[in-house]
This record gives C-alpha cells, sequence and structure tokens, in this order.
C-alpha cells in the first residue's frame, strides 16, 4: 500500500474545496437544512458534470471514472468540513456500495450509470424502528407474489429516503437475509420525512405495502453484501468525521488568537492552550484511521471489517470532542443559534450513532480479531 497521497489526490482535494467554499457556504448549508429536500438540485447535478463526483468510485464498466476509495476519502473528508447539503455520502457510500457489493452484474450495470451521471439519488434502508445496525435487526419480509417479489413492513432513519430515487432495502425472505431495489416512486411505498437533530442531513421513514422490489443478487445471499457494504460506508463516515474534526479545531485556533482577554488573546492562557493541543492530538490521530482505513478499502484488504470498525469508533469520539471542545472555547457566543458552532455538533453527535455507535464497534472489532 502507498501511504501518501499523490499529486492528482491532492488536486481533487483542492478542486473540490474550491467548488464546496463557492456552492455551499454556511449561509447556504443554513438555508437548505430548513428544506425538505435538503439539496440543491443546480448543485448536486453541477457535482456530477462538472466535477464527476458521483462516479468518481464506480468502475468505468458501469459508467463511472474508475477511481478507487482514497479518492473518495479526500471528496467526504472536504463535504465534512463544510457539513455540505447534498445527498452524496447516502448515494455514494450507501447505495452505490450496495449494488458494488451486491455481485449482481445485471443490476450494476442497469442501475450504477444512473448514480454515476448525478441522475439518480440512492440509499440504503437498513435499520427499522430499534435502530440496530446488525443483520439480526431486520424484520423487514420479502415474499413471492406469483414470479415477482412485494415488500411490507418499514424502516427507519434512512438517510435522503424521501428524495431518492432509488432505494435498497435490507430485508428477510425464507433463505435469509437478501437485498432488493426499489423505485423511490412504487407503489405501496409511503416516505415521511424525520425531525432530526442534525437538520443537514434529512432522515426518513419508510413504510412498506406490497411494495414491489427486484431482487439483487440471490435470494438469502444478501448478508456478507450488506456487511462489507457497511464497513464501507463506516469508512467514508469517518472521512467525513475528520473533515468536521480539522474544521472545529480551525475554527477554535483562530478564535483563540483573535480574542482578546484581560488585554491578551485567550490562546495565550494555559486552558486554551491544553484544548487545542489535546484536540490537535486526537484530530492528527483520526486522519491515521481514516486514511487507513481508506487504504484497505482501497485495495480491498482482508483488513477492511477490523479497520473500518476502529477508524469509525476512534473518528466518532474524535469528531465529538472537538466539535464539543469548540463550543467551549468560542464561550458564550458558541452557543448562539448564529454562530456554525451547534452545526458541527449536531453532526458530530448524529454521526457517532449513525452505523453503530463507538462501544458497537469496539463490541464488533474485538469479535473480528476474536477476542
Amino acid at each position: 500500500m502507498n501511504f501518501a497521497f499523490s499529486e492528482e489526490q491532492d488536486e481533487l482535494r483542492r478542486s473540490v474545496r474550491r467548488f464546496l467554499d463557492d456552492k455551499c457556504p454556511m449561509t447556504e448549508v443554513r438555508r437548505l437544512m430548513e428544506t425538505t429536500e435538503g439539496y440543491d438540485p443546480a448543485v448536486w447535478e453541477q457535482m456530477a458534470n462538472q466535477l464527476g463526483l458521483q462516479a468518481l468510485a464506480i468502475p468505468e464498466e458501469y459508467g463511472g471514472a474508475g477511481f478507487g476509495y482514497v479518492e473518495l476519502v479526500v471528496v467526504l473528508e472536504e463535504m465534512g468540513a463544510t457539513l455540505a447539503c447534498v445527498p452524496y455520502f447516502s448515494t455514494v457510500a450507501l447505495g452505490a456500495n450496495a449494488l458494488l457489493c451486491s455481485g449482481d452484474e445485471g443490476a450494476k450495470k442497469d442501475l450504477l450509470p444512473g448514480i454515476a451521471s448525478g441522475e439518480t439519488i440512492a440509499t440504503l434502508a437498513f435499520t427499522e424502528e430499534d435502530g440496530r445496525w446488525d443483520l439480526d435487526g431486520i424484520t423487514l419480509t420479502a415474499s413471492k407474489k406469483g414470479s415477482d417479489w412485494v415488500l411490507d413492513g418499514h424502516k427507519m432513519f434512512v438517510i435522503d429516503g424521501h428524495t431518492a430515487g432509488l432505494v435498497m432495502v435490507a430485508a428477510r425472505t425464507g433463505a435469509g437475509i437478501s437485498l432488493f431495489a426499489v423505485e423511490g416512486d412504487a407503489p405501496g411505498l409511503a416516505r415521511t420525512p424525520l425531525a432530526t437533530m442534525d437538520q443537514t442531513r434529512k432522515q426518513a421513514r419508510l413504510e412498506f405495502s406490497s411494495v414491489p422490489a427486484r431482487l439483487i443478487g440471490d435470494e438469502g445471499a444478501g448478508g456478507p453484501a450488506l456487511t462489507k457494504t457497511l464497513d464501507l460506508a463506516a469508512v467514508a463516515l469517518a472521512a467525513e468525521q475528520v473533515g468536521g474534526a480539522q474544521r472545529c479545531l480551525d475554527m477554535s485556533v483562530e478564535y483563540a488568537k483573535t480574542r482578546i482577554q484581560f488585554g491578551r488573546p485567550i490562546g495565550s492562557f494555559q486552558a486554551i492552550k491544553h484544548k487545542c493541543a489535546d484536540m490537535l492530538l486526537e484530530v492528527e490521530s483520526a486522519k491515521s484511521a481514516a486514511y487507513y482505513a481508506g487504504w484497505a478499502a482501497a485495495e480491498d484488504s482482508d483488513e477492511l471489517p477490523v479497520v473500518s470498525s476502529l477508524a469509525k469508533s476512534y473518528c466518532s469520539e474524535a469528531y465529538f470532542h472537538a466539535a464539543a471542545e469548540n463550543i467551549q472555547i468560542h464561550g458564550g457566543i458558541g452557543f448562539t443559534w448564529e454562530h456554525d458552532a451547534h452545526l458541527y455538533f449536531k453532526r458530530a453527535k448524529s454521526s457517532e450513532l449513525l452505523l453503530g455507535d463507538p462501544s458497537y464497534h469496539r463490541e464488533l472489532l474485538a469479535q473480528r480479531i476474536g477476542i
């Protein structure tokens, strides 16, 4: 493995950063988070047509650009730094990865080109009322109706579930856990947006009442594909968390330099110095974990199940701590609605729970290494 970013990857980072600074400033984030859809279709289209971000990690034979997971980590880190209100994580890290891991060549050829072109917003409907991220928590049922499949039940906390045109659904059949594809406007599918703490990332409840679905892969063979999808998504989320944590650190340091108390910058006080130093240590350690996991995903390494849980657990705690300390360092203004610190705090807490909290992933890590 190569553990350094190439010049091309650095240029990708710069290009994405310029684009997000232009299209997703915090004023736009605040505007979009108040809308039901939660994103700007024009910006989504520009991401696809000008930068090709949706196609980045999709193989060329399916209409993608054929780059790897390291490039995806770079993009998601920048998106996490800006809290970009776009359905990128749900489409690329969840929907596209579910298809890529399924092993269903027909489905990949049919469905991935739409994702790569930006025409299709996709997501994965996995969790239910209890919010469990393991396969045992799946109770939504799929049954045969003639030669077709129909789904009955419900899914909760589906990211961008109310706007996705393609929903990959984890369901249980007589043969076990299976993966299905459902059109966003399928008959019998009711989609309800949820009120969320983190308004910058929309979630929905999906009700399935004899909803027609397409079986992806073999019946009963969805477990391994879904497990790998969640591992890859954990790496993607860890990269997002690193971007957010770094931004919190940058905000804190900048404020500590400019805020004057008792005739001197507060950054000169030992307590503030220690807070910033601790944040720096955690952010840099989180970067190491997320980048290593990204390289493992890019190489399809046997280490992926272990390092994905390691990265998710560590980056979750590092981001939440950085977001909380950012508020503390800003003092009274950090608690106000007008300041952006609370937006990062809410994203940090939401991301900490998404895909399983740190305790869940440490337990998963222990199981996977045989402890």
